[in-house]
């Protein structure tokens, strides 16, 4: 019975260090509680598979925020994703083909694009796919199959077959969580398949990420974090998160402060 009481304190701890550090490492936790660190090791993966966090390589990351089906994040902080499209806007030339990945934020950018630009968008997500409908420079080709209601999108069979015919310019890819270590994830597993085929078949990726996915993984990575080209990020991003990125080569661009 003490063995328990002491196990339950002990994982609540480890919990109080993800929320205040955003990471935890299991040398450190073995040092800070006197246990082994296989002990650790299991208590992460206790955690693990309660939903409470996400293993990765030598420790812990909380879990992704980004749980809830795409409708659901689309009227969420419409400020902060109107400032990240705004800021996309410049890595999106004319005349090349442009892939929108699933995302509330990928949305926000599709319905910012110029009407004069032009463009080939390709998508798999109808929500994305209606409103470059409404821009009149967009030829626009629309990924079909089944649609993940919890993405929001086409992600199965068919759809990785026809993204394949594809070799876009670039891929704007949508993301649950990203960490320098554990890379871009999602958490569904086709849905990180896809984004995968897509990714790995477009000549540069980026990335639009807002702060609560920083220093945060979910279930199913996508690509390693230096396989994106540019992240875009808020103007008040994590400055330590963001020069990590920096340091591994990536380009990182600022949107602007929003109004308050």
């Amino acid at each position: 019975m003490q063995a328990e009481l002491l196990l339950q304190q002990r994982q609540r701890l480890i919990q109080d260090r993800l929320r205040a550090s955003g990471r935890v490492l299991a040398v450190d936790l073995a040092q800070e509680f006197n246990v082994s660190e296989d002990t650790i090791r299991r208590d992460l993966r206790e955690l693990a598979a309660a939903g409470l966090c996400e293993r990765v390589y030598g420790g812990a990351l909380p879990v992704s925020p980004g749980s809830t089906t795409l409708a659901q994040r689309v009227g969420e902080a419409p400020e902060r994703k109107a400032a990240l499209a705004a800021a996309t806007l410049a890595f999106i030339k004319p005349g090349t083909t442009v892939f929108f990945d699933a995302g509330s934020t990928n949305l926000a950018i599709a319905e910012a694009l110029p009407d004069d630009l032009e463009l080939t968008a390709v998508t798999n997500t109808p929500l994305i796919a209606a409103a470059l409908m409404d821009k009149p420079g967009v030829d626009l080709i629309v990924i079909g199959g089944k649609i993940d209601r919890r993405v929001g999108a086409a992600v199965g069979a068919r759809a990785q077959r026809d993204i394949e015919t594809l070799r876009p310019d670039l891929c704007i890819l949508g993301a649950c969580g990203a960490d320098i270590d554990a890379g871009l994830t999602v958490f569904e597993y086709e849905d990180a398949e896809f984004k995968r085929l897509v990714a790995l078949g477009s000549a540069s990726v980026l990335a639009a990420i807002t702060n609560d996915k920083f220093a945060t993984s979910a279930p199913h990575r996508v690509i390693a974090a230096a396989q994106c080209s540019a992240l875009i990020v808020e103007h008040d991003a994590p400055a330590d998160a963001v020069g990590r990125y920096e340091a591994a080569g990536i380009v990182i661009a600022h949107a602007r402060k929003t109004k308050a």
